[in-house]
């Protein structure tokens, strides 16, 4: 009998790959599932960004092995958009590390940070890859609890009580997966402080400022963040170009190198048409930004809807492509959600996936039509 890695024991099948197999079972015996689950955008990407990867295909370099740090004109074209989206400066030979996908970013960074027995601070509720990581990488996941009553901000008073001798990383995520709390400036300025007082590097994961929201932020504008700060971003949600992989990583030079150590050993750097299809995407004007969250409103006041049918509340200031909704008494999120697909063939997400503190919250994607979620509303 072959033995497997003793670190399979910490972590699970990630739910959505499960639960997924599950509904297309469903699909195939002839259920019509409606998937609200999952937040894989199912618009197109522009139609610049498309034509500047078409392009690229018969570029004399095109189909050869790319650099670990990417093309230095994609560098710069995320060095430019952090200027004028964020009024960042990040120099682009040394301040930027282009990755496949954010979610790659979160295994390197723990590989290059963390010991067996070193200590993560990890958002409760939030992304489940943050303790997935941790796990695999022979850490200990310490969670912080996050609370709609406090907008879903970190409380400092109870970090600073916790024993942190050996904390290392504390991951935050804003404009925040699954609630779509945003961050305030104190606490980002916060977090700075906290992690240069403490010895703790910062991470940002940064996927969703622009998606219904006015104001985006980067805890790069805080003075000093460079210091103690990472930032991951990616081009999945803002760009409709989930499938591509395409994402960064941003931070000081000490940083990036220690972390490129791991990378090279890890991929053979970013396919070059898919590079250029970035650099069109990061140039495109404000335009692409309106449009975009003119579907997406429209699609949120839908959802609002179904989730008053289900006799929920929620936060209508809330952020990004997901309605986090709390669930009536009496309910539980998963006894919710196998209700809804069993009975109604509509599938959300339980907000037990995100954490503890998910419990009686349930979560709306907004990437499906308008048609889709009316007749969802419809079965209700």
């Amino acid at each position: 009998m072959i033995q497997f890695a003793d670190r399979l024991e910490t972590v699970q099948e990630y739910y959505f790959s499960k639960k997924l197999r599950e509904v297309r079972s469903l699909i195939s015996d002839g259920k019509p599932i409606i998937n609200i689950g999952i937040g894989s955008p199912d618009l197109k990407p522009s139609k610049e960004v498309i034509q500047a990867i078409q392009n690229s295909l018969n570029d004399v370099n095109a189909h050869k092995y790319q650099s670990y740090q990417g093309l230095p004109e994609f560098r710069n074209a995320v060095s430019e958009f952090y200027e004028n989206k964020f009024n960042v400066n990040l120099d682009s030979e040394n301040e930027i590390l282009p990755l496949m996908g954010s979610k790659e970013g979160i295994m390197h960074i723990s590989l290059a940070l963390l010991n067996d027995g070193d200590k993560v601070l990890i958002p409760n509720p939030g992304y489940p890859t943050y303790s997935s990581v941790t796990n695999l990488v022979g850490a200990k996941p310490v969670y912080y609890d996050l609370d709609e009553h406090t907008n879903y901000q970190p409380n400092f008073e109870k970090l600073e009580k916790q024993d942190l001798s050996k904390v290392k990383l504390l991951w935050v995520n804003y404009p925040h997966m699954p609630t779509g709390a945003n961050a305030l400036k104190s606490t980002f300025e916060k977090l700075v402080s906290f992690g240069k007082k403490h010895n703790i590097v910062i991470v940002n994961d940064n996927p969703y400022s622009f998606i219904l929201n006015d104001n985006p932020q980067s805890i790069l504008q805080v003075d000093g963040a460079k210091d103690i700060a990472l930032e991951l971003n990616s081009l999945s949600k803002s760009f409709n170009m989930a499938g591509w992989r395409v994402g960064m990583l941003l931070g000081n030079e000490h940083f990036l190198n220690q972390i490129l150590k791991v990378k090279t050993q890890m991929d053979s750097g970013m396919f070059y048409g898919i590079q250029k299809g970035a650099i069109a995407a990061l140039e495109l004007s404000n335009d692409w930004f309106d449009g975009l969250n003119k579907t997406y409103k429209k699609r949120r006041d839908l959802v609002w809807k179904l989730a008053d049918k289900l006799n929920c509340t929620y936060d209508k200031t809330a952020l990004g492509m997901f309605v986090w909704a709390k669930l009536p008494e009496g309910k539980t999120s998963e006894e919710m959600v196998d209700e809804l697909l069993y009975e109604k063939n509509i599938f959300i997400a339980p907000g037990t996936i995100f954490g503890t503190k998910g419990e009686g919250y349930v979560r709306f994607s907004l990437c499906v039509t308008n048609e889709q979620i009316k007749e969802a509303i419809n079965r209700l």
